[in-house]
């Protein structure tokens, strides 16, 4: 039996952590492009109080999304322990591409998967860069694909990234400015042989796309400040849709997985979620939990089930799952430990409207 097994993870953090101080010259803008009537230091802490975002972490400058996606990438590769010739596809997950220091255009040719694999110096012409552009559900989704193609026999290894420079497309007037910030993860996924039934590895996945009248939740746009004309390239975001949408669907999305599974919550390990927004994450835990009729639970709990990096380090698009999971693995939130055996449920929601999940079991110890 063919099974999908991380065998190796990696993360780039940037150096430059960025507090509620730096917005408080910001001069913020609703969406009638109108000055918005409060100070900066109400919206600051009313905006913190709701995602628990205290600090984020921006790139410093001269660095491009290709370059940091490619540490973490050289990371997991060489936590995996497998040469990186013998890697069979690079999947780059991202929104962006690089970003141009000066004009601020979005620089997507050649692909960042070809720009990593480039930096890599990765030599085999046979080892073939994709890139997945797929909202922030785009590092889960660029791991079911790896996992269709290591079940089709169509690879053996395969390398999956994330990376987001969020911080060179956000307006500066929107205060959901605040929500973004920069980083990369990176796994290794490969094709174990076992000779036994018992599952490892990559167990469910799906994902689920809502691209009609959902289509333009997340979306892209000139400044709410009608005199900035920097850049094109704003994230625009409906909070309110999205959260709703969240909500509605992903719990449901989560509880059919594990039914098709076979499995129940309890015997989930750990939840990581997509770190987007504290509250909006905590409630969908919520929602999931009552599907399966518990009554009550603290926040103690949801935070013990559901590790949280959102607070400290922003949300990074693709890359706060990865770099989570790598966290966890190398022992640096001590709260949070997963063993051999343990399994995992992992959770997204992006642009498109896109979410996704994944169930993953890690093997026992003498299993690989």
């Amino acid at each position: 039996m063919i099974r999908s097994i991380i065998t190796g993870t990696g993360h780039y953090l940037p150096e430059k952590i960025i507090k509620k101080d730096h917005f408080m010259k910001h001069k913020f803008y609703d969406k009638r492009g109108f000055k918005i009537g409060k100070s900066n230091e109400e919206i600051i802490n009313k905006f913190q109080k709701i995602t628990e975002i205290e600090e984020r972490r921006y790139i410093n400058k001269g660095l491009l999304n290709s370059d940091i996606a490619a540490i973490a990438a050289k990371r997991a590769l060489i936590n995996s322990k497998i040469y990186k010739e013998k890697i069979d596809y690079i999947i780059s997950a991202h929104n962006y591409g690089d970003i141009h220091p000066i004009s601020y255009q979005s620089d997507l040719m050649p692909s960042i998967a070809a720009k990593v694999k480039n930096k890599l110096k990765i030599k085999n012409k046979k080892c073939r860069p994709y890139d997945m552009i797929f909202g922030c559900t785009g590092w889960i989704e660029g791991m079911i694909l790896a996992d269709q193609l290591l079940q089709s026999k169509y690879a053996k290894n395969i390398l999956i990234t994330s990376s987001e420079t969020l911080s060179k497309v956000i307006d500066p007037h929107d205060r959901n400015a605040m929500i973004f910030s920069d980083g990369a993860g990176a796994a290794v996924l490969s094709a174990i042989e076992y000779f036994e039934d018992e599952k490892y590895g990559v167990i469910h996945s799906d994902t689920q796309c809502d691209n009609n009248d959902k289509l333009y939740y997340l979306t892209n746009g000139p400044s709410l400040n009608p005199n900035y004309k920097k850049s094109l390239l704003n994230i625009r975001m409906n909070g309110r849709r999205i959260y709703e949408y969240a909500l509605t669907e992903v719990p449901n999305m989560l509880k059919n997985m594990l039914d098709h599974a076979n499995l129940h919550l309890k015997d989930i390990k750990k939840i990581l979620i997509h770190q987007a927004n504290a509250k909006m994450d905590y409630a969908i835990l919520n929602r999931l939990l009552k599907l399966y009729n518990y009554k009550s639970f603290s926040k103690d709990f949801l935070i013990k089930i559901m590790p949280m990096t959102i607070q400290k380090f922003g949300n990074s698009s693709v890359a706060t799952i990865p770099t989570l999971l790598d966290l966890i693995l190398k022992g640096k939130m001590p709260l949070h430990k997963i063993q051999y055996g343990d399994t995992i449920l992992m959770a997204s929601l992006g642009a498109g409207m896109n979410i996704n999940g994944m169930i993953y079991r890690f093997p026992k110890k003498n299993k690989i």
